[in-house]
């Protein structure tokens, strides 16, 4: 039932890339000319809402906004050295960026497929919808109480959201609109409501997760939670997967800093989203440098060697977002007899 791989992940439909990797990833030369095919990018640091599972409540929530004349230039350079998608989300919410509008739709113009996710309180703001892939709400509750106790927000945010969440799926074009739930011990046995409002207002999918606990979070109340039951229905999507995974498969992560980048708020590029203030994932700065210096900088090549040779695996969150990715890679380092086909 999972149309759009969301517990899964896409790099097979990228073998030219994989094949760059494959023939590369051991020689820097080589190794610093392989780019990320997805990049997620904060363009605010600030959020409206202070979820209580936020996984990055230790980076502060900063009132920082990414520049748009920076980003205008870079996502047209991204775009020339092979970056194919950018999901707009981060440390904070991305549509309080006052010029988020100019700033996907350039990113669209230069070829690159955009996504949002966001919890959904300011969509409305959001005339670009049309140009995006995908964007996805984050709804952590199928009732307006347990909503505004989570998303720890006024309940009035309630009405908004599904107000808003209505409004988009009639403007919003070929735009997957989806809903998310991070499954808790307060929104368990709600899935049902979330499940009927979704299928009420028309939205393409309601996927529900497991808390994933962020090595750095301050908040820790809901590691080891793990959800029992859920709703199912045409449009029900369960990270079985990702419910199952209590341990990394692989030895390295193969992923790390090849297929994906993130940037913050503060212009801050990293290799990873899952180390973020961590300097040893820290590759430049996109105000101070074009991408194409920082990826292919010294930094870059810290990092890689650092990933390579002593990065400890059981350092790194479980069900990391490069996790399905880093299995499927793995298999090409394991796989033996491989001319027999």
């Amino acid at each position: 039932m999972d149309k759009f791989r969301i517990d899964s992940h896409k790099l097979e439909f990228h073998p030219h890339r994989v094949s760059q990797w494959l023939a590369g990833k051991d020689d820097w030369e080589t190794a610093k000319k392989i780019y990320p095919l997805y990049v997620e990018i904060s363009p605010s640091g600030a959020c409206n809402h202070r979820c209580s599972f936020c996984a990055v409540d230790y980076v502060g929530y900063k009132p920082l906004l990414l520049s748009k004349d920076v980003l205008l230039a870079r996502q047209f350079e991204m775009a020339d050295l092979g970056v194919k998608s950018i999901m707009y989300a981060g440390e904070g919410e991305p549509l309080l960026h006052p010029q988020i509008d100019a700033i996907n739709y350039n990113a669209s113009v230069a070829g690159i497929d955009t996504a949002f996710t966001t919890n959904g309180v300011l969509l409305h703001k959001l005339e670009t919808l049309r140009w995006c892939s995908w964007v996805k709400v984050s709804v952590n509750a199928g009732t307006r109480e347990t909503y505004a106790k989570v998303h720890r927000t006024k309940e009035k945010d309630w009405d908004t959201l599904w107000k808003n969440i209505r409004a988009a799926v009639k403007r919003k074009g070929t735009c997957t609109l989806g809903v998310q739930m991070v499954c808790l011990p307060e929104n368990a046995g709600e899935e049902k409501a979330l499940q009927a409002l979704c299928d009420d207002a028309g939205v393409d999918y309601c996927v529900f997760k497991p808390y994933s606990q962020h090595k750095m979070s301050i908040t820790k109340q809901y590691e080891g939670y793990k959800p029992i039951a859920f709703p199912m229905s045409a449009k029900t999507v369960i990270r079985e997967e990702a419910i199952k995974t209590e341990a990394h498969s692989y030895e390295k992560c193969n992923a790390t800093p090849f297929f994906w980048a993130y940037v913050m708020a503060s212009g801050d590029v990293y290799s990873c989203s899952a180390y973020l203030l961590d300097d040893r994932f820290n590759l430049g700065n996109l105000n101070e440098s074009s991408f194409q210096d920082i990826w292919e900088g010294n930094k870059r090549r810290k990092n890689w060697e650092f990933v390579r040779n002593a990065l400890d695996i059981h350092e790194c969150r479980v069900n990391c977002r490069m996790d399905k990715a880093n299995r499927y890679l793995a298999g090409f380092n394991q796989q033996e007899h491989i001319n027999f086909i």
